[in-house]
């Protein structure tokens, strides 16, 4: 296990929630917390983006996972039925796309970071609906001189 995935969750008392209940939610802003109970199992608080973050991690590790356990065709190919806005992307763009989306995907789940992989997945998905939308094939004007634009 990598050191990233090693950190330590912080824990704090049911009681801390009463005392100190803003350092407590400021901590829970930043990474999960711990929450234990004499009368209870431990509970932990962390944020919604947190939580949703991970949610969208599950979801696309799913979606993986099915995608390995296919054996017919490249991965490229595979992850195109799962992932139809990738063909939108050229043949070999597909294959980087694949690549990296396990790669960033390795690095999430190892990490315990899901932003790693959401990131990736975000930035293809909007890169194929932009050249879906022909924003790949504009040919780009370059201004020659500077324009000084005033303040507003």
């Amino acid at each position: 296990m990598t050191i990233a995935a090693e950190t330590t969750i912080k824990t704090r008392r049911s009681s801390d929630l009463s005392k100190h209940s803003a350092e407590v939610f400021a901590e829970a802003e930043d990474h999960p917390v711990t929450v234990t109970r004499r009368d209870g199992e431990a509970l932990v608080l962390m944020s919604q983006r947190e939580a949703q973050g991970r949610a969208r991690l599950l979801n696309f590790a799913a979606q993986l996972i099915s995608v390995t356990l296919d054996n017919q065709g490249t991965l490229a190919e595979r992850m195109s039925q799962t992932f139809p806005w990738m063909l939108a992307l050229s043949p070999a763009d597909r294959e980087t796309c694949a690549q990296e989306l396990v790669d960033a995907a390795r690095a999430s789940f190892s990490t315990n970071q899901p932003n790693l992989a959401i990131a990736e997945l975000t930035s293809w998905k909007e890169t194929a609906t932009a050249l879906a939308a022909g924003l790949g094939s504009v040919d780009l004007e370059w201004l020659e001189d500077a324009v000084t634009v005033e303040r507003p």
